[in-house]
């Protein structure tokens, strides 16, 4: 007892000299910038948690005002639908609606069907879970939280489960069951929309602002790597993998704004075109850069008006925020375009000088070829450019009655669709089996947790990680609703006194959700919150209650991360190699004789690529990997849209029958491109670089100034096809598939 006493007594003074030390100043200063979310949020996060809050009390005061059996799904829903920005909620709420009803009348069909079959009724709610998941994988945008779309098949699969598992319990009570469920989703959802209504001031102008806003940020990212380029860094592009993440992710947001403004005139779609022309701008770029590495092609013409070029670039982004008129931008623009298109035109007449009057110099002539080549992309660069600021001016002041379209675009995966849609069913199939076959009281309740988790991570790329971050949340919940539940919900006995009691703990939940890292771990604190408190009008939760609701909830989120890493587990080099294998198919489709793609799907397909290999998070820190596939998927959109140029100008029947036959010699070998075997590359880099070196002694040769210009034309691309066919061997070698080679 003196031992114990003792011991308690020295951690008592420990204790002391620690507080005494913080109050005083005393010991290592202590970092405190991981908390900043809490103490010293910014205006517009505490604004967002503090509307929040109050949206989701509101709504739970009324759900007890009518005597609601579960009046805690209201306050759930306030949390599932609330956002950042008026029109992130809007179209949540609009999407959590349509999910809401789908979800609803495929539970009443489940109950009415089956009622007296567990197994199937088990497995028939996982496959339609799955389902959601299936279809929601293939609808357009990123597969992320904020796709909305997307959101709205995983509203269907949480209320499919939480309807069809209540209903498992009273079939007979079905349609009161999807009332009330209905009913609380509608009160939560129309409650949140008319508060954050009240918070809004100006909105369809602050929305136009954002587009202006975001076009200049994408360009700003894009102007450095530009310079970088144009100034010879070859690799500044594909150094720059931000850019397209930044094109990818302001994209996804004009929608938003859309919403916002309300009555509009397709300020959005030119907003899309104006991002989309700065990702073909930077495509333009890697075609400049491919041309750079030819020998003696920067020349004084070159260097002088590629230095014009540059300072001019830098200074755009500036221009174009004051808010001041496109038009000097756009003359200064103009003129050095024609600076480009003039000095390519005196380069072509020098080189026909060289070529016809002895004695003549082939070096001479071949050195102010490839110089041409090079101003004629740069001014394809300064066209592209040109696009994407009209484009941006039309989004800021768009004309009347514009019919002008420019709609998102989707890139289905429908590998990836059904591989979610199977380990979403498995896992839910598996938590009832857990329940049927031990016979665990709160069985269903596990069961209703885990489907809620696979509904809503199933879609994504790395569900692992995201049920993880879960996992820390819902650990955080259950021991503050613990504390509330077994300490303060005993006290008040009024709805007001449980408003106080409530409102600290929800609004630590909104300021979490607006600090990025902490996303995912606030989004199951807010959901979690409400159902582990409880509240009822009469009654309150209890400790066991408490507990045979939190066990269940904590086991459901750790056997649903168990089985994402388990089953069909996030696999960087599987994906890598799929995404790799899709790029040497679609090289192959293009050289053949059929429809081909528009440059915007071409491009639009590539970015997509680029922005998931960026996204892809692995353990085994191997970036010589990741760098290759990266930059050889830039290599192969590249080689895509030169692909397009060779049919456009093979289309024009302008060259010469030897030289047509030399161009479609390589793409008769592009179309077996497989990159399998080892020989399949080596033949068509071969076919490559043979077209190259035959239309060089060609163009030499030729003396009618049209047909010359269209082989210059024909040469640039199968330049850069070439290039980019040697430089990134490693990619297009696909003998090895996970690059095996680069280890030994």
């Amino acid at each position: 007892m003196k031992a114990a006493a003792f011991s308690f007594g020295q951690f008592c003074q420990a204790f002391r000299t620690i507080v005494r030390q913080a109050l005083e100043g005393g010991g290592p200063p202590r970092d405190l910038s991981k908390l900043r979310w809490l103490y010293a949020p910014n205006l517009l996060s505490f604004g967002y948690a503090l509307r929040t809050t109050l949206s989701s009390l509101i709504a739970l005061g009324i759900a007890l005002w009518w005597e609601l059996g579960s009046p805690q799904w209201a306050a759930l829903t306030v949390w599932m639908v609330a956002q950042g920005t008026r029109g992130k909620s809007i179209a949540k709420a609009r999407w959590h609606m349509f999910g809401m009803v789908v979800g609803t009348i495929c539970a009443l069909v489940l109950v009415g069907s089956m009622p007296q079959s567990p197994l199937l009724y088990i497995f028939w709610l996982a496959v339609g879970i799955g389902g959601f998941c299936f279809v929601g994988t293939l609808l357009p945008g990123p597969a992320t939280m904020t796709n909305y779309r997307i959101h709205g098949m995983r509203a269907s699969g949480f209320t499919y489960a939480i309807i069809a598992l209540d209903g498992a319990a009273a079939p007979d009570q079905i349609f009161h069951i999807v009332m009330a469920r209905a009913t609380y989703i509608t009160l939560g959802i129309v409650v949140e929309t008319t508060i954050s209504s009240l918070f809004q001031y100006r909105l369809g102008l602050r929305a136009r602002n954002r587009l202006a806003t975001n076009f200049v940020q994408a360009l700003d990212g894009a102007v450095p790597a530009l310079v970088r380029l144009i100034g010879g860094d070859r690799r500044a592009v594909a150094n720059s993998p931000g850019v397209f993440t930044t094109i990818v992710g302001l994209s996804d947001q004009v929608e938003f704004a859309e919403v916002e403004m309300g009555e509009h005139q397709h300020e959005g779609d030119h907003a899309r075109a104006a991002l989309a022309a700065i990702a073909v701008l930077m495509s333009r770029g890697l075609d400049l850069g491919a041309l750079l590495s030819m020998p003696e092609s920067q020349g004084k013409e070159y260097l002088q008006v590629a230095g014009e070029v540059a300072s001019f670039l830098q200074t755009i982004p500036q221009r174009l925020s004051d808010e001041l008129p496109v038009a000097p931008v756009l003359r200064d623009l103009v003129a050095l375009r024609a600076t480009c298109t003039q000095l390519a035109a005196t380069c072509l007449e020098q080189e026909m000088i060289a070529a016809t009057h002895p004695p003549i110099d082939a070096v001479q002539e071949s050195s102010l070829s490839r110089e041409g080549q090079l101003l004629h992309k740069l001014g394809a660069i300064l066209d592209e450019l040109q696009q994407a600021i009209e484009q941006f001016e039309m989004s800021r002041n768009p004309a009347p009655h514009d019919h002008f379209r420019y709609p998102m675009r989707s890139y289905r995966d429908w590998r990836m669709a059904f591989n979610n849609s199977l380990r979403a069913s498995v896992t839910i199939f598996g938590s009832g089996l857990i329940w049927i076959t031990t016979g665990w009281t709160d069985g269903l309740t596990f069961m209703m947790f885990v489907s809620i988790v696979c509904a809503l991570f199933s879609t994504l790329e790395q569900p692992a990680l995201a049920t993880q971050a879960f996992l820390h949340g819902t650990i955080f919940v259950v021991g503050m609703s613990g504390l509330l539940d077994l300490w303060v919900m005993a006290q008040p006995t009024i709805y007001e006194t449980l408003a106080l009691c409530l409102a600290v703990p929800m609004l630590v939940g909104g300021l979490a959700f607006a600090w990025p890292p902490l996303i995912l771990a606030a989004v199951a604190y807010n959901l979690f919150l409400p159902i582990l408190i409880g509240p009822m009008n009469e009654g309150r939760m209890d400790e066991i209650l408490y507990f045979n609701t939190a066990l269940p909830l904590f086991l459901a989120m750790v056997f649903s991360m168990w089985m994402y890493r388990l089953f069909l587990p996030f696999d960087p080099d599987g994906l890598r190699w799929d995404l790799r294998v899709s790029i040497l198919r679609r090289l192959r489709r293009l050289a053949q004789h059929r429809t081909a793609p528009p440059m915007t799907e071409i491009i639009g397909r590539g970015v997509d690529g680029f922005v998931r290999l960026s996204s892809m998070t692995t353990d085994d820190g191997n970036t010589y990997v990741r760098d290759r596939y990266v930059s050889g998927v830039l290599s192969g959109m590249t080689i895509e849209l030169n692909l397009l140029r060779l049919r456009v100008i093979l289309g024009r029947n302008i060259l010469p029958d030897d030289a047509r036959h030399a161009t479609q010699a390589m793409m008769n070998r592009m179309q077996q491109f497989s990159g399998r075997y080892g020989g399949q590359y080596g033949r068509t880099a071969r076919a490559a670089s043979l077209a190259v070196e035959y239309l060089s002694r060609m163009e030499q040769a030729e003396t009618n100034l049209s047909v010359r210009e269209e082989m210059l034309r024909v040469l640039a691309s199968l330049h850069v096809i070439a290039t980019e066919l040697q430089e990134n061997q490693a990619f297009f070698d696909a003998s090895s598939p996970y690059l095996d080679k680069a280890f030994t």
